[in-house]
């Protein structure tokens, strides 16, 4: 089952309680691809990054099973920069820096070679750019998963509903779906949102865990309590990559199904947030997976008598 993931290749600054780093390998494709490949190959990478992309970022991708034939490398560019530094909830931060360098030129190709994927995941990048992936494609995927955030709403609503009518899922913090919606409360934004063409909706809450919407279906999916969280920045994504993989892994893209999904998504998400970047992503193992999943489990099971 492969996978086509488009999503930024990227350098970040990170500052948050715990430390800082002044540059590290980020961007959303890069979170999706080490997340998903834990469940299914190959991820077909579309992306863009400069001349000061490491090559070496490239090759540990590559044995992962991320095909990089969609990557643009731009020869007298630099690859796209962001900064932010985290408050001490860790669940707000300020953008420092956005660079966009080579972004600001992408136009992204889709190879013949990835022609007849049967996933799509359609990271934060602008609605015009992942439209423009949608219709390159000659048959469409079982299943587009998009996510998407405040700013394209603010600058490119209208777009950004354009892609909405084809895709299956959308991917929105709760803020996002408020603002999105126009309505406080989640159950009647979600029906907002589902209205304006996703049959699914996942709203992501952090630390609280996520929400998965379905016509009159709501699962509620808890977070892991960490004791430390380092780094929050990539789990939105690496939570996407966990999501995805499992439903390209398991071909299943029920209801049910993608309840599982949602709690996989969780898992990856919750190993993210232990280290800077994606360097905890570089080293679980599917040891370390089954037994987080485990512990997911034993957060919502239990047994219970009613009282006569």
């Amino acid at each position: 089952m492969s996978l086509i993931s488009v999503g930024t290749m990227a350098f970040d600054a990170i500052e948050t309680p715990f430390g800082k780093v002044d540059k590290i390998v980020g961007g959303s494709g890069t979170y999706v691809a080490y997340a998903a490949s834990n469940f299914v190959t190959p991820i077909q990478q579309i992306s863009i990054v400069g001349y000061d992309f490491p090559a070496e970022e490239m090759d540990l991708l590559k044995k992962r099973g991320v095909q990089l034939e969609g990557v643009e490398i731009v020869p007298d560019k630099k690859s796209f920069f962001w900064s932010g530094k985290y408050h001490n909830d860790m669940n707000t931060r300020d953008t420092l820096v956005t660079d966009l360098n080579v972004l600001a030129d992408f136009n992204p190709v889709v190879p013949e070679s990835y022609q007849g994927a049967d996933f799509l995941m359609l990271g934060n990048l602008s609605p015009s750019i992942q439209l423009s992936v949608i219709n390159q494609l000659k048959v469409r995927p079982k299943l587009i998963v998009m996510d998407t955030m405040n700013f394209w709403m603010e600058i490119a609503l209208d777009g950004l509903k354009e892609v909405l009518k084809k895709v299956d899922v959308l991917m929105v913090n709760d803020g996002e779906a408020r603002q999105l919606s126009g309505e406080v409360s989640l159950v009647k934004a979600a029906k907002v949102i589902m209205d304006m063409g996703p049959a699914f909706l996942v709203i992501k809450k952090g630390e609280h865990g996520a929400l998965l919407f379905h016509k009159n279906h709501v699962f509620s999916a808890p977070g892991l309590p960490l004791e430390e969280v380092f780094d929050p920045t990539g789990a939105g994504d690496t939570f996407a990559g966990g999501f995805i993989g499992h439903l390209a892994k398991t071909k299943d893209i029920s209801f049910s199904n993608m309840k599982t999904a949602v709690i996989v998504g969780s898992a990856m998400a919750s190993f993210c947030v232990e280290k800077f970047g994606p360097n905890r992503m570089k080293e679980i193992t599917k040891k370390d997976i089954e037994t987080r999943l485990g512990e997911f489990v034993q957060l919502v099971n239990f047994d219970i008598d009613l009282v006569a």
